[in-house]
Order: structure tokens, then sequence, then C-alpha cells
């Protein structure tokens, strides 16, 4: 079944609130933002989302000390939770999810915060924080190559989803110069990439696949496609700039979403399009274990943040049911022309 995306519902209007209620909603703005460890959380929440655990990790503090001062932040709607299964991670809450009088506040704070600098050794605990995220699924497939794609398809298999993407990509309006595809996996949509565009970059950090994808290229023909081993921060792609890039079925796979879109939107090329596919938000936690997952897919508003965080305008949209209860998410994101 296809769903398109349509335009959301006007919100329901709510009674105003008191001048009691508005004070003590400025207070516990005031108290959460009056603390040098909460600002510092906040500014962790930049683009990534994280537990508790790993809070504590990144910052040197207790868990319940840490408990504490997200409880803080939360009945301040600084915060909010997202669950993954069984494990909850917070984020910055939305300016745009909060009363109207406390939206000047929260987005100056927040755009205090985002100009100061992290400590280094903050940075340095972030890095390990996101290779423990994602070795796991480094190991997963370097261990389960050969078993993957039947996996894969218990939840999502491309001939059910690639004809879409290939829409998406020649409704696309861009320059048919260079594409660049992250997660090439086996290979299978570098075969609609090649004869669009005149050189493919695929991308992939698991060296197996990406000797699959190279195979899968030898045995089609396809000679204008290079293979980089590494991520979107590889030194390879520095300085390169990509009419279009693809990432499907990858997000999920990877330890910091957000970062994902921020690499990626430096380098599009002005007027270039991103396409992501990838799973709506579901609760089947036997997707981590059968198919390396780090994320129970993703909340499309959480696509969209990253997307404008990143400097990317939103584009088409498309939603297909799968098997197994499983929902794609198609999106298209466009980095702007600047005049």
């Amino acid at each position: 079944m296809v769903v398109f995306l349509g335009m959301n519902a006007p919100a329901k209007d709510i009674d105003a609130p008191s001048p009691a209620e508005q004070r003590l909603a400025l207070a516990a703005f005031y108290k959460a933002a009056g603390d040098a460890l909460r600002l510092s959380i906040l500014r962790l929440l930049q683009k990534n989302d994280y537990g508790v655990k790993e809070l504590c990790k990144l910052l040197d503090v207790k868990q319940p000390s840490m408990s504490h001062h997200l409880k803080v932040l939360a009945n301040a709607g600084l915060v909010v939770t997202r669950r993954d299964g069984n494990s909850i991670y917070y984020r910055r809450a939305p300016v745009n999810e909060t009363r109207v009088e406390r939206e000047t506040l929260r987005s100056s704070l927040f755009s205090a915060l985002d100009g100061l600098p992290i400590e280094p050794e903050i940075l340095q605990r972030t890095d390990i924080v996101h290779d423990e995220r994602s070795r796991a699924s480094r190991e997963f497939f370097q261990q389960n190559a050969d078993r993957f794609q039947s996996n894969q398809d218990l939840i999502a298999s491309y001939v059910e989803y690639g004809e879409s993407i290939t829409n998406f990509l020649d409704a696309a309006d861009t320059h048919k110069w260079a594409a660049l595809e992250v997660g090439s996996g086996e290979g299978d949509f570098l075969a609609e990439l090649s004869p669009r565009y005149k050189q493919v970059t695929a991308l992939d950090n698991s060296l197996e696949m990406l000797k699959r994808a190279q195979k899968f290229a030898e045995n089609c023909q396809l000679e204008n496609i290079r293979f980089i081993h590494g991520d979107t921060r590889a030194d390879e792609l520095k300085g390169q700039r990509f009419d279009c890039i693809t990432v499907n079925m990858v997000l999920h796979h990877t330890p910091h979403p957000a970062q994902i879109f921020s690499d990626l939107g430096q380098l599009l090329t002005p007027g270039g399009s991103m396409l992501v596919t990838d799973l709506c938000q579901h609760d089947q936690d036997w997707a981590r274990e059968s198919c390396g997952d780090l994320w129970l897919g993703f909340d499309p508003q959480d696509l969209s943040r990253w997307a404008a965080d990143a400097g990317l305008r939103e584009g088409q949209s498309l939603y297909l049911t799968q098997r197994n209860g499983f929902q794609l998410q198609l999106r298209q994101f466009t980095k702007p022309i600047k005049k």
C-alpha cells in the first residue's frame, strides 16, 4: 500500500495559560537553564539523541544525578524522549512543540549554546560512544554478509521499493554529472545510477559489502563507478561535490544519523538532491539481531529536523507499507541555490 504525505491538520485551539501557569513555566525554564551541567547536556543534544548511560559517560556524571537533571530539563520543556525498543533516548524539544510564549526563550538559549565550543575531552568521549554504537553493526556485516540480504528481505526487499526510488531520481531536477551512493550494500542501485550520471561514487564502511558491490558492478559492466571504503567523513570525499546523493536503508545502521545529514549537506551541490529511504519508527526489536540495526526506524519529523539543521529543504515524500508491519519513508531533500 502506498500512502502519500499530506498537509498536517491544523492544531486544535487550547486555552491560554493563566498568569500563574505562565509564571510557573518561566520559573521552571530559568531553573533548568541556571545550571552549567544542564547547559552542557543541552549543548550535546544539539544534533544527536543520547541515552542516560551515554550522557553519564560523556559528562562523567553518576546516573542518579543525570536522571535528576534530565527530569528538570523535561519539566521545563527543553528535552523530550524517544523510545527505541527497550531504550529511551533524550533530545532537544523542537521549538514549535511548546507554547508560543516559551519559543523565543528556548530558541535564544539553544542559539547561544550552539555558539559555544565543546570541550576536547568531551568530544573524545563522544567519538568513543559513537564507535561503541557502530561496533556491533560493523561486526554484524563482517560476520553475516552472506545472510544479510535474506534477513533484510524480511523487512523490506529492494525489489519492492527500488522502482519508487528510481522514480524519485528521475523526477529530481539535478545536473547529471556526479552521484554518490552512501551504503551501497550489494550494489543493486548502482545499476540505476550508472547510466544516469557521468561519475558515480559508491561508499560503504563495510569492506565485505563493498567487495560485493564491486563484484556486482563488474558483472553488470558498470565502468563509471569508483569505490570508497569509509564513512561520510572519508578523506577521499573532501572537496568533492555531488549533484545527487542516495542513502537507501542506511541511517538505521549508523551511530549518528543527524551527522550523516550534516556531512552530506556539505557534499551536495547547490540545487542538488539527497534521496533518503529508511524505516519509519517501529517496535520490532528482532531487527537488531537479524539485520544489525542500531535504530528501530525514525519518526519522519526526525529526518525533517536533521535536514533543516543541515540547510536542506524538504521535497517529495512517499510512504510504502511493507511486510510484517514495517513502513518505509522515501524522502527528497534539496540544497537551496544561493542568490
